[in-house]
């Protein structure tokens, strides 16, 4: 037990970009509640696949709206497993392996990260975006995204880094939809 709080506080302290903490993305309420620990089997992947997620989706998304609200980034093999199996908002691992499974490259060998955000200033009208899809074009024009998936709840959604990004834009507001594909 103290072996592992040692290794995730120093795994937390790793920072992926000038605002961003590996610490950030490895708190799950999955986790939590189940008393599955969200370690990565491959750290130094992991940390890589998060660098580039926070250099260039992150980063520039903090410097045009601000700071964002982290939902939840990284979950290992064995939590996102789980959530699946469980129904808890996680597809199978194949379809998260460089995505949420930051450290397990997907099918063809790409590395790639993912993470449910919220941006604040957008949910309290304070840019000149006015809709979930005028976002979704921002970013759409503006960066490097790999995919992206808008939730009903909070204008919350996933935004994800790859090696070979699709850029695809899919919504489950207000029914499943795509924008982009």
């Amino acid at each position: 037990m103290k072996n592992t709080f040692w290794k995730l506080d120093k795994l937390g302290r790793v920072m992926l970009s000038k605002h961003y903490q590996m610490r950030q993305f490895l708190h799950s309420e999955i986790g939590e509640a189940n008393g599955i620990p969200n370690i990565p089997d491959d750290p130094d992947i992991a940390i890589e696949a998060g660098k580039r997620l926070c250099e260039h989706i992150l980063e520039p998304l903090t410097e045009q709206f601000g700071p964002l609200i982290i939902r939840s980034g990284f979950r290992c093999a064995r939590l996102n497993a789980f959530g699946a199996e469980k129904g808890l908002g996680c597809r199978g691992n194949e379809a998260n392996h460089a995505y949420h499974i930051w450290d397990h490259r997907d099918a063809d060998g790409h590395m790639g990260a993912a993470a449910c955000i919220i941006v604040p200033r957008f949910n309290a009208g304070d840019t000149d975006l006015k809709t979930w899809e005028d976002l979704a074009w921002w970013i759409d024009a503006n960066l490097p995204y790999h995919r992206l998936t808008f939730f009903k709840r909070d204008f919350a959604f996933n935004i994800g880094w790859h090696e070979e990004p699709q850029q695809v834009i899919y919504s489950r507001h207000p029914k499943p939809h795509w924008l982009k594909k």
